[in-house]
């Protein structure tokens, strides 16, 4: 995955690493989900329709949007539901499953889905849980303490549905508390940092539960630490929490009028600036050509976004059938045209594996990370993508940003569509959409 910056200087960007280089998660699906069952009666819990999205969906692009490129996802109850919907839905995801025959608890869960992880140290989060965490300060507290295990702690007030737990000044577990009314504490958020090669080096039951049989067990003597993390936390293990998810996760519709200097765009290349070449790539300057009113709809967009940045799949690169430097410029007099014009790009992103599985390839959101990495002001809930495929707008999607559809080479596309948010037959209409009524 490349970057070009507005000043037309090349440069080879280290892969987007969550900001601390956690790079795999399992995650615990496999519960019955008994006191959801008034609501969701055939489903598992981490499939319980939010907003008409299984849960699921939501914590994974959390989870990616912190770095996390690799999944195993513990089943159980119903595997074959989620299995087929990532089949269905996250097909590039690079995701494996550990499939319990029977129910093992989370402790032989966890044990089991540790020997398919490929990396020393994995995040562990439930299926029916969000916690949105800040996956790199958990991580560094566990490196500063060589620990086994990390426990990602959320502070709460008036409580009895959690046992709390109690911080030596170091960080290490002081203790765990029986659940029963509590006026403030620290719960156990259901996130862990662990290291696998410790756990796996111990010596268990088949079936155990992790947080009775390891943590609460063991805790005086591995090194096992708390991370407190006062962030976004719902756990949808009860009706009243599951329908309250389905307003806190709610995206608002999209409102061009309210567009401000705080909002980014995200714009594809070819067939939305440029004509796209059928079953080819554009793969010199003399075979780029701009769309007409393009360059003039990258004026409007500079005085009503913040940032600009093209995000484009440069597979050609990946199949030799084109060289970097062609493609460098390529984005440079682009972008020198773009600005004779008035307009601007600040950044350009492309990534040139031909791995459908690239973190960094659309639909995949790695690019969006990527530009949220270099421009930090990025706010991908206030941030839209302009593209002219689905995968374009399953980008979006997955970055949590708004989707726009521009119907310039497959306007067979259907509308409405759960990815697509507007639909335009060109940049240059989806341009003057943006206009307040006086004009600009």
């Amino acid at each position: 995955m490349n970057t070009q910056n507005s000043k037309n200087q090349e440069f080879r960007k280290a892969p987007f690493r969550g900001f601390g280089g956690l790079k795999e998660a399992i995650i615990l699906a496999g519960g019955f989900g008994t006191r959801l069952k008034e609501a969701i009666p055939d489903l598992p819990k981490c499939m319980a329709p939010v907003n008409g999205r299984p849960f699921l969906f939501y914590l994974i692009n959390y989870l990616r949007s912190q770095g996390i490129e690799r999944f195993v996802f513990s089943l159980g109850y119903k595997h074959e539901v989620i299995e087929a919907y990532l089949n269905a839905e996250f097909s590039t995801l690079d995701f494996q499953c550990s499939i319990e025959k029977e129910p093992l608890g989370t402790g032989g869960a966890i044990f089991a889905a540790c020997y398919k992880a490929s990396e020393k140290t994995v995040l562990i989060v439930n299926g029916d849980t969000l916690f949105k965490i800040n996956v790199r300060k958990a991580l560094v507290g566990h490196n500063k303490h060589h620990s086994d295990c990390t426990l990602a702690l959320k502070p709460m007030e008036n409580f009895e549905r959690y046992g709390v737990v109690e911080l030596n000044d170091d960080d290490s577990i002081k203790s765990f508390r029986e659940k029963q009314f509590y006026k403030t504490g620290l719960i156990n958020g259901g996130a862990y940092v662990l290291n696998t090669e410790q756990f796996l080096a111990e010596e268990f039951p088949v079936k155990f539960s992790f947080e009775k049989d390891w943590l609460e067990k063991y805790f005086e003597t591995r090194r096992i630490y708390g991370s407190v993390q006062d962030e976004y936390f719902i756990d949808i293990g009860i009706p009243e929490d599951y329908f309250r998810a389905q307003q806190e996760l709610k995206q608002p519709d999209l409102d061009l009028s309210s567009i401000d200097k705080e909002w980014t765009l995200f714009l594809d290349r070819d067939g939305v600036i440029n004509y796209e070449k059928q079953d080819d790539y554009i793969r010199n300057w003399r075979e780029f050509k701009f769309y007409e009113g393009a360059k003039h709809a990258l004026k409007i967009f500079a005085k009503k976004f913040g940032k600009i940045v093209v995000v484009s799949n440069q597979r050609g690169i990946g199949k030799s059938l084109m060289t970097e430097e062609e493609l460098a410029t390529i984005h440079e007099n682009m972008q020198r045209d773009i600005e004779s014009a008035g307009g601007r790009i600040d950044g350009i992103y492309y990534c040139t594996d031909v791995d459908p599985k690239s973190f960094y390839r659309k639909p995949n959101p790695g690019m969006a990370f990527s530009a949220k990495e270099d421009f930090p002001q990025i706010d991908l809930s206030r941030a839209i993508i302009a593209g002219n495929k689905p995968s374009d707008m399953l980008f979006g999607k997955n970055a949590g940003m708004y989707s726009v559809y521009i119907a310039s080479t497959h306007p067979q596309t259907p509308f409405p569509h759960p990815d697509i948010d507007l639909r335009f037959d060109s940049i240059q209409d989806f341009a003057k959409a943006c206009l307040p009524a006086d004009g600009l």
